[in-house]
């Protein structure tokens, strides 16, 4: 049979509510899990003072880490590591740690407080389906979801190379297509013992409305991303198939109720991809659709994905004039997101698995957050 994760949230309360067992334990077996995560030899009766009847459900049902860490690599820059896990079914994901400065974010026009900190980038699924053309996940297409407790693995993992403070769902697959796990998996992060602030964790999604609809009233405080990625629902349907089934007036609407009920900004995410949607008309288009909102546009240069792409980097000049304008005659709030890991291929758009040699850290430079923009 099969073991599941002890971090398999729902799986482990039915296990002890059947059992007769107070749920209010299952924190403290995290706590052990998470500290036994380099000792392959753990044994469950090395955590005291549990009910007697906890001991058999946990040597019958669960283990504490179904997932290994398969390789490592850090970038030479040394502000991003790359994570290659490995699943119980044999699937590899991947999952980056990108290092930050709070520091050198502002805030009401005045330096941040604080210093060097982690934000962990986590995959939901194993591919992808979306198929957004300039994703190198969507070539892999759909594998499978990811259970609640190999999302949160993920965190255990990664928490043994670098101490995280923010979460962003923009690894390998499109999150809300995997809700209930994504949901799971962030009850299990903001609880004890990780404790991690909801305000500190961001979902992006290229647009699923039921899942839009229903997120602020499940999991409240969170910050939601929206691959945009083109004003109009022509062009988003040319690079975005899944637009197809989102139109973008829809879409819209979705977030502006979920920006009435959340009372949070919005991030905009927007790949520049040259000749495509990074012209002066795509950046009046896009000033206009977000007229009404509450918004922080993040301007994303492209990654390549290969010699055979069809899309080219925009150039500098083009993505700062596209900022200009929506910063100058719209009042968007518009950043453009530094890029980190691409000599690891752990950059946005990046993240398909392969496994390259390990590569040495030559250099630090810190950098500024993205989630420091809108928290």
């Amino acid at each position: 049979m099969t073991l599941k994760s002890i971090f398999d949230a729902k799986e482990i309360r039915a296990e002890f509510e059947a059992a007769g067992i107070n749920p209010s334990f299952i924190p403290i077996i995290w706590k052990h899990a998470i500290i036994s995560n380099n000792n392959d030899n753990f044994e469950w009766n090395r955590i005291p003072s549990l009910p007697s009847a906890a001991y058999p459900i946990l040597y019958s049902k669960f283990k504490p880490l179904t997932s290994s860490l398969h390789s490592l690599l850090h970038s030479s820059d040394q502000v991003t590591s790359k994570l290659l896990i490995k699943l119980q079914n044999g699937a590899l994901v991947e999952a980056v740690i990108m290092r930050y400065d709070t520091r050198l974010g502002k805030y009401n026009g005045k330096p941040r407080p604080g210093g060097p900190r982690s934000t962990l980038c986590v995959s939901s699924q194993v591919g992808c389906k979306m198929g957004c053309k300039f994703c190198a996940t969507g070539t892999m297409g759909f594998k499978n979801n990811l259970s609640s407790g190999e999302i949160v693995e993920q965190l255990v993992h990664a928490s043994c190379i670098s101490s995280i403070r923010n979460i962003v769902f923009m690894g390998m697959g499109e999150p809300l297509n995997n809700y209930a796990s994504l949901v799971e998996a962030i009850r299990v992060m903001t609880g004890p013992p990780f404790q991690l602030s909801p305000k500190r964790i961001t979902v992006s999604t290229v647009g699923i409305i039921p899942a839009i609809n229903k997120l602020h009233n499940d999991v409240r405080g969170l910050n939601l991303a929206v691959s945009l990625h083109a004003p109009v629902q022509d062009i988003r349907c040319q690079i975005m198939p899944a637009a197809r089934a989102f139109p973008l007036e829809k879409l819209m609407d979705a977030l502006q109720d979920y920006q009435k009920n959340s009372q949070q900004n919005i991030m905009i995410e927007y790949i520049m991809l040259d000749g495509v949607n990074d012209e002066e008309q795509h950046a009046h288009q896009l000033g206009k659709l977000l007229d009404t909102f509450q918004a922080v546009v993040n301007l994303i240069p492209f990654n390549p994905i290969g010699s055979a792409s069809q899309f080219r980097t925009s150039n500098e000049n083009r993505v700062s004039r596209f900022q200009k304008i929506l910063r100058g005659t719209y009042g968007i709030r518009t950043t453009v997101r530094k890029q980190m890991g691409q000599d690891i291929s752990g950059a946005c758009g990046q993240l398909v698995v392969n496994q390259p040699d390990k590569r040495s850290i030559e250099k630090s430079s810190l950098l500024t957050d993205i989630e420091d923009l809108h928290l």
